[in-house]
């Protein structure tokens, strides 16, 4: 376990001494000014919209940032030949795996508490409305859907030839599954075989990131999830998680690291 740790700390350390790290504060104070145009205005449709922009802008930036970062991990380590060393100390490639993962999610997740923090903050000074059971339900399962995120770049990031197809590839298909993926079932039952048949065998294998996303919650203000569906969730989130880290390990594993 203390293996895994400091992998993870190595990845920590690695993203806030990058632009990565600059590019967390400029988007949070992009935020922050977005919401505090609120205060120009008195109409509540306004008020929710500025919200929605700013909710969008969260999920946009957590998933460039985590995606980005696990794509570079394994390809960097290869690239600069720090991998043998690595896995001489000894360190297993399971450890390593693992060890990639948690430091991406760790370091993701110190990024959206900062981001949902501003949030919060600038729009409760304006609306006077301070609802902290909603916000922590939408960081957290937000973060768990990154865990999913973070295990298929990883996944990814072994088979595919550099992190810039890894981060593309991956950055597509999350994108196309949040967008299409509560609607995918009802696009397959308008199409005629075999197609129907396909597109309904995607829709139940594929990991349905949508059922994180709680934001209309949020700016809606609407009553909190109940704790058992936020539980329920959570485990999904860590069976998908498991899978995707499972063939990472399988295929890393296997793979020669000379070439």
């Amino acid at each position: 376990m203390n293996k895994i740790i400091a992998v993870a700390g190595v990845v920590i350390k690695e993203l806030y001494r990058r632009k990565d790290f600059y590019v967390l504060f400029v988007l949070t104070a992009l935020l922050t000014v977005a919401a505090g145009a609120v205060n120009f205005f008195h109409d509540e449709k306004i008020v929710r919209y500025v919200k929605d922009i700013c909710l969008l802008l969260i999920w946009v930036s957590a998933l460039v940032i985590a995606i980005v970062t696990t794509a570079r991990q394994i390809p960097a380590e290869r690239e600069a030949r720090t991998i043998f060393p690595l896995l001489a100390k000894p360190v297993s490639r399971a450890q390593v795996i693992v060890g990639k993962f948690l430091g991406c999610w760790l370091a993701t997740g110190v990024a959206l508490v900062v981001f949902y923090f501003f949030f919060a903050i600038i729009t409760g000074s304006h609306e006077h409305i301070w609802p902290a059971g909603m916000y922590f339900q939408a960081l957290w399962l937000h973060w768990a859907m990154l865990a999913i995120v973070i295990a298929l770049v990883l996944l990814g990031s072994i088979y595919l030839a550099a992190p810039s197809s890894t981060s593309t590839i991956t950055f597509i298909v999350v994108v196309g599954i949040l967008g299409i993926g509560s609607h995918l079932k009802v696009i397959a039952l308008q199409q005629p075989e075999p197609m129907q048949f396909i597109l309904t065998v995607i829709y139940f294998v594929m990991p349905h990131l949508e059922w994180f996303d709680l934001r209309d919650f949020v700016v809606y203000d609407q009553t909190l999830v109940s704790w058992s569906a936020l539980a329920l969730a959570t485990v999904y989130a860590a069976v998908w998680t498991g899978i995707f880290l499972l063939l990472a390990w399988l295929g890393f594993s296997r793979k020669d690291l000379t070439t």
